[in-house]
Protein backbone atom coordinates (compact mmCIF):
# COMPACT_ATOMS: atom_id res chain seq x y z
CA UNK A 1 0.00 0.00 0.00
CA UNK A 2 3.20 2.35 0.27
CA UNK A 3 3.77 2.92 -2.88
CA UNK A 4 -0.30 3.18 -3.85
CA UNK A 5 -0.13 6.65 -1.68
CA UNK A 6 3.48 8.04 -2.49
CA UNK A 7 2.29 10.84 -3.80
CA UNK A 8 0.36 13.77 -1.94
CA UNK A 9 -3.50 14.48 -2.52
CA UNK A 10 -2.87 17.56 -4.44
CA UNK A 11 -0.91 15.20 -7.34
CA UNK A 12 -3.62 13.03 -7.26
CA UNK A 13 -6.11 15.46 -7.94
CA UNK A 14 -4.48 17.31 -10.49
CA UNK A 15 -4.33 13.94 -12.38
CA UNK A 16 -7.93 13.45 -11.62
CA UNK A 17 -9.22 16.43 -13.20
CA UNK A 18 -8.05 15.77 -16.83
CA UNK A 19 -9.04 12.06 -16.13
CA UNK A 20 -12.71 13.52 -15.74
CA UNK A 21 -12.93 16.01 -18.55
CA UNK A 22 -11.06 13.78 -20.84
CA UNK A 23 -14.01 11.48 -20.61
CA UNK A 24 -16.36 14.23 -21.57
CA UNK A 25 -14.38 16.01 -24.12
CA UNK A 26 -15.28 12.85 -26.57
CA UNK A 27 -18.48 13.60 -26.18
CA UNK A 28 -18.24 16.95 -27.89
CA UNK A 29 -15.99 15.34 -30.50
CA UNK A 30 -18.48 12.98 -31.61
CA UNK A 31 -21.49 15.15 -31.76
CA UNK A 32 -19.19 17.62 -34.06
CA UNK A 33 -18.21 14.52 -36.24
CA UNK A 34 -21.79 13.49 -36.73
CA UNK A 35 -22.45 16.55 -37.49
CA UNK A 36 -20.23 16.69 -40.51
CA UNK A 37 -16.84 17.71 -38.90
CA UNK A 38 -13.48 15.80 -39.70
CA UNK A 39 -11.49 14.28 -37.29
CA UNK A 40 -8.71 16.74 -38.86
CA UNK A 41 -10.84 19.51 -38.32
CA UNK A 42 -11.70 18.45 -34.86
CA UNK A 43 -7.52 18.45 -33.82
CA UNK A 44 -7.10 21.33 -35.55
CA UNK A 45 -10.07 23.56 -33.53
CA UNK A 46 -8.72 22.16 -30.39
CA UNK A 47 -5.66 23.31 -30.43
CA UNK A 48 -5.98 26.40 -31.83
CA UNK A 49 -8.87 27.00 -28.91
CA UNK A 50 -6.52 25.93 -26.13
CA UNK A 51 -2.89 27.60 -27.85
CA UNK A 52 -5.44 30.49 -27.59
CA UNK A 53 -6.63 30.51 -24.07
CA UNK A 54 -2.86 29.39 -23.22
CA UNK A 55 -1.17 32.48 -25.14
CA UNK A 56 -3.94 34.90 -23.45
CA UNK A 57 -2.96 33.93 -20.26
CA UNK A 58 0.60 34.17 -20.39
CA UNK A 59 0.13 37.60 -21.57
CA UNK A 60 -1.91 38.40 -18.14
CA UNK A 61 -0.20 36.46 -15.51
CA UNK A 62 3.73 37.12 -17.37
CA UNK A 63 3.53 39.29 -19.88
CA UNK A 64 7.17 39.96 -21.65
CA UNK A 65 8.73 37.26 -19.35
CA UNK A 66 6.81 34.48 -20.51
CA UNK A 67 9.75 32.08 -22.16
CA UNK A 68 12.70 34.31 -21.46
CA UNK A 69 15.57 32.42 -20.35
CA UNK A 70 14.38 28.70 -21.44
CA UNK A 71 16.94 26.39 -23.31
CA UNK A 72 17.03 25.52 -26.81
CA UNK A 73 17.01 21.61 -24.95
CA UNK A 74 13.85 22.25 -22.75
CA UNK A 75 11.79 24.03 -25.39
CA UNK A 76 12.69 20.87 -28.04
CA UNK A 77 11.75 18.65 -25.48
CA UNK A 78 8.48 20.42 -24.95
CA UNK A 79 7.99 20.90 -29.17
CA UNK A 80 8.89 17.09 -29.41
CA UNK A 81 6.08 16.19 -27.17
CA UNK A 82 3.61 18.17 -29.10
CA UNK A 83 3.88 17.14 -32.27
CA UNK A 84 3.94 13.19 -30.80
CA UNK A 85 1.57 13.33 -27.43
CA UNK A 86 -0.82 16.23 -28.83
CA UNK A 87 -0.62 16.31 -32.92
CA UNK A 88 -0.45 12.45 -33.92
CA UNK A 89 -1.92 11.38 -30.47
CA UNK A 90 -5.28 13.70 -30.94
CA UNK A 91 -5.38 12.73 -34.72
CA UNK A 92 -5.54 9.29 -33.36
CA UNK A 93 -8.47 9.51 -30.57
CA UNK A 94 -10.53 11.73 -33.14
CA UNK A 95 -10.23 8.50 -35.47
CA UNK A 96 -10.72 6.77 -32.95
CA UNK A 97 -13.80 8.26 -32.13
CA UNK A 98 -15.38 8.28 -35.65
CA UNK A 99 -14.59 4.67 -36.43
CA UNK A 100 -15.20 3.04 -32.81
CA UNK A 101 -17.35 5.40 -30.93
CA UNK A 102 -16.93 7.47 -27.60
CA UNK A 103 -17.17 5.03 -25.32
CA UNK A 104 -14.96 2.84 -26.98
CA UNK A 105 -12.32 5.19 -27.82
CA UNK A 106 -11.91 6.31 -23.94
CA UNK A 107 -11.34 2.86 -23.27
CA UNK A 108 -8.54 2.45 -25.63
CA UNK A 109 -7.20 5.53 -24.58
CA UNK A 110 -7.47 4.71 -21.01
CA UNK A 111 -4.43 1.96 -21.95
CA UNK A 112 -1.33 5.39 -21.80
CA UNK A 113 -0.80 3.87 -18.30
CA UNK A 114 0.41 0.61 -19.95
CA UNK A 115 2.36 2.50 -22.44
CA UNK A 116 3.78 5.02 -19.71
CA UNK A 117 4.97 2.27 -17.65
CA UNK A 118 6.63 0.21 -20.19
CA UNK A 119 8.50 3.24 -21.41
CA UNK A 120 9.84 3.90 -17.89
CA UNK A 121 10.87 0.50 -17.21
CA UNK A 122 12.45 -0.24 -20.47
CA UNK A 123 13.55 3.28 -21.65
CA UNK A 124 14.15 4.95 -18.38
CA UNK A 125 14.98 1.98 -15.96
CA UNK A 126 12.46 2.72 -13.49
CA UNK A 127 11.06 -0.26 -11.62
CA UNK A 128 7.56 -0.56 -11.25
CA UNK A 129 5.59 -1.18 -8.46
CA UNK A 130 3.33 -3.61 -7.40
CA UNK A 131 0.14 -1.75 -8.16
CA UNK A 132 1.49 -0.32 -11.70
CA UNK A 133 2.13 -3.85 -12.61
CA UNK A 134 -1.46 -5.06 -11.21
CA UNK A 135 -3.05 -2.31 -13.30
CA UNK A 136 -1.14 -2.84 -16.28
CA UNK A 137 -2.40 -6.55 -16.37
CA UNK A 138 -6.15 -5.14 -15.85
CA UNK A 139 -5.78 -2.85 -18.43
CA UNK A 140 -4.39 -5.88 -21.00
CA UNK A 141 -7.37 -7.65 -19.94
CA UNK A 142 -9.80 -4.91 -20.25
CA UNK A 143 -8.50 -3.72 -24.14
CA UNK A 144 -9.16 -8.30 -25.10
CA UNK A 145 -12.35 -7.87 -23.73
CA UNK A 146 -13.22 -4.70 -25.74
CA UNK A 147 -12.15 -6.09 -28.89
CA UNK A 148 -13.84 -9.22 -28.74
CA UNK A 149 -17.01 -7.63 -27.30
CA UNK A 150 -17.38 -4.90 -30.32
CA UNK A 151 -19.62 -3.01 -27.78
CA UNK A 152 -19.94 0.67 -27.47
CA UNK A 153 -21.58 3.52 -29.65
CA UNK A 154 -21.30 2.62 -32.64
CA UNK A 155 -21.70 -1.07 -34.43
CA UNK A 156 -20.22 -3.41 -36.95
CA UNK A 157 -16.58 -1.73 -36.03
CA UNK A 158 -13.57 -4.42 -36.81
CA UNK A 159 -10.66 -5.35 -33.85
CA UNK A 160 -8.62 -3.64 -36.12
CA UNK A 161 -9.73 -0.23 -35.76
CA UNK A 162 -8.87 -0.41 -31.88
CA UNK A 163 -5.35 0.47 -33.20
CA UNK A 164 -6.46 4.21 -33.01
CA UNK A 165 -7.30 5.11 -29.91
CA UNK A 166 -4.56 2.57 -28.78
CA UNK A 167 -2.23 4.06 -31.10
CA UNK A 168 -3.18 7.24 -29.41
CA UNK A 169 -2.80 6.28 -25.66
CA UNK A 170 1.05 5.37 -27.64
CA UNK A 171 1.63 8.95 -28.42
CA UNK A 172 0.33 10.09 -25.40
CA UNK A 173 2.31 8.28 -22.84
CA UNK A 174 5.58 9.44 -25.25
CA UNK A 175 4.25 12.65 -24.81
CA UNK A 176 4.03 12.46 -20.83
CA UNK A 177 7.19 11.01 -20.47
CA UNK A 178 8.58 14.04 -22.43
CA UNK A 179 6.85 16.45 -20.60
CA UNK A 180 8.03 15.14 -17.28
CA UNK A 181 11.30 15.05 -17.99
CA UNK A 182 11.37 18.61 -19.57
CA UNK A 183 9.17 20.00 -16.49
CA UNK A 184 11.80 18.46 -13.62
CA UNK A 185 15.07 19.53 -15.78
CA UNK A 186 14.13 23.36 -15.93
CA UNK A 187 12.62 26.13 -14.39
CA UNK A 188 10.13 25.97 -17.12
CA UNK A 189 6.96 27.12 -15.96
CA UNK A 190 3.29 24.51 -16.13
CA UNK A 191 2.12 27.18 -18.19
CA UNK A 192 4.61 28.00 -20.65
CA UNK A 193 5.39 24.74 -20.75
CA UNK A 194 1.83 23.39 -22.27
CA UNK A 195 1.95 26.47 -24.78
CA UNK A 196 4.93 25.59 -26.37
CA UNK A 197 3.54 21.63 -26.55
CA UNK A 198 0.48 23.43 -27.92
CA UNK A 199 1.99 26.13 -30.68
CA UNK A 200 3.76 23.10 -31.73
CA UNK A 201 1.17 20.62 -32.48
CA UNK A 202 -0.40 23.37 -34.33
CA UNK A 203 2.28 24.10 -36.12
CA UNK A 204 2.60 20.36 -37.53
CA UNK A 205 -1.40 20.00 -37.99
CA UNK A 206 -1.74 22.81 -40.03
CA UNK A 207 0.94 21.96 -41.93
CA UNK A 208 -0.24 18.54 -42.63
CA UNK A 209 -4.11 20.31 -43.51
CA UNK A 210 -2.05 22.45 -46.26
CA UNK A 211 0.01 19.03 -47.30
CA UNK A 212 -3.00 17.17 -47.94
CA UNK A 213 -5.21 20.38 -49.43
CA UNK A 214 -7.21 19.91 -46.42
CA UNK A 215 -8.18 23.56 -46.07
CA UNK A 216 -11.39 24.07 -48.30
CA UNK A 217 -12.92 21.02 -46.59
CA UNK A 218 -12.22 22.84 -43.13
CA UNK A 219 -13.54 26.10 -44.53
CA UNK A 220 -16.65 24.38 -46.15
CA UNK A 221 -17.66 22.80 -42.69
CA UNK A 222 -21.35 23.45 -40.76
CA UNK A 223 -20.44 25.75 -38.35
CA UNK A 224 -22.24 23.63 -35.94
CA UNK A 225 -19.53 21.28 -35.60
CA UNK A 226 -16.74 24.31 -34.78
CA UNK A 227 -18.88 25.45 -31.74
CA UNK A 228 -18.77 21.51 -30.73
CA UNK A 229 -14.88 20.80 -31.38
CA UNK A 230 -14.12 24.43 -29.38
CA UNK A 231 -15.98 23.40 -26.52
CA UNK A 232 -13.67 20.59 -26.40
CA UNK A 233 -10.61 22.95 -27.03
CA UNK A 234 -12.31 24.54 -23.90
CA UNK A 235 -11.91 21.32 -21.72
CA UNK A 236 -8.81 20.01 -23.09
CA UNK A 237 -6.76 23.54 -22.03
CA UNK A 238 -7.69 22.95 -18.68
CA UNK A 239 -7.39 19.22 -18.72
CA UNK A 240 -3.51 19.86 -20.06
CA UNK A 241 -3.42 22.34 -17.51
CA UNK A 242 -3.61 20.51 -14.73
CA UNK A 243 -2.10 17.55 -16.47
CA UNK A 244 1.30 19.61 -16.27
CA UNK A 245 0.56 20.91 -13.37
CA UNK A 246 0.93 17.47 -11.87
CA UNK A 247 4.17 16.50 -14.01
CA UNK A 248 5.75 19.89 -12.61
CA UNK A 249 5.41 18.69 -8.91
CA UNK A 250 8.37 16.97 -7.82
CA UNK A 251 6.34 14.24 -6.33
CA UNK A 252 4.07 14.20 -9.52
CA UNK A 253 3.03 10.90 -11.71
CA UNK A 254 6.87 9.66 -12.21
CA UNK A 255 10.39 10.65 -10.71
CA UNK A 256 12.10 8.68 -13.24
CA UNK A 257 13.17 11.69 -15.23
CA UNK A 258 14.44 12.98 -12.02
CA UNK A 259 16.63 9.54 -11.93
CA UNK A 260 17.38 9.78 -15.62
CA UNK A 261 18.38 13.25 -15.39
CA UNK A 262 20.97 12.46 -12.46
CA UNK A 263 22.36 9.64 -14.69
CA UNK A 264 23.00 11.53 -17.39
CA UNK A 265 24.42 14.02 -15.11
CA UNK A 266 22.70 16.73 -16.23
CA UNK A 267 22.34 20.42 -14.49
CA UNK A 268 19.26 21.84 -13.72
CA UNK A 269 19.31 25.62 -15.44
CA UNK A 270 19.15 28.70 -13.06
CA UNK A 271 15.62 29.02 -11.69
CA UNK A 272 13.42 31.18 -12.83
CA UNK A 273 10.35 33.25 -11.88
CA UNK A 274 7.24 31.92 -12.85
CA UNK A 275 3.61 32.97 -11.88
CA UNK A 276 2.36 30.28 -8.68
CA UNK A 277 -1.32 30.38 -10.49
CA UNK A 278 0.08 28.62 -13.69
CA UNK A 279 1.37 25.43 -11.45
CA UNK A 280 -1.29 24.99 -9.22
CA UNK A 281 1.61 24.09 -6.34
Amino acid sequence: MADALAAPPVVYALALVPALLWGFSPVLSKRGMAAGGSSLQASLAVVIVDSTLYLLALAVLQGGDAFAGLTPETVGVFVAAGVVGTALGRLATFAGVDRVGASVNSAGVSARPLFATLLAVGFLGEPAALTTAVGVIVLVVGLAALALAKGGDISGWEPYELLFPVGAAGCFAIGNVLRRYGLTSSGVSSLEAVALNELAALAVLAGYAVARGRLGDLRAAPRETWTYFAGSGAVTAVALLSLFAAFRHPRGPSRSSTRWRRRRRFSPPPSRTSCSATSSE
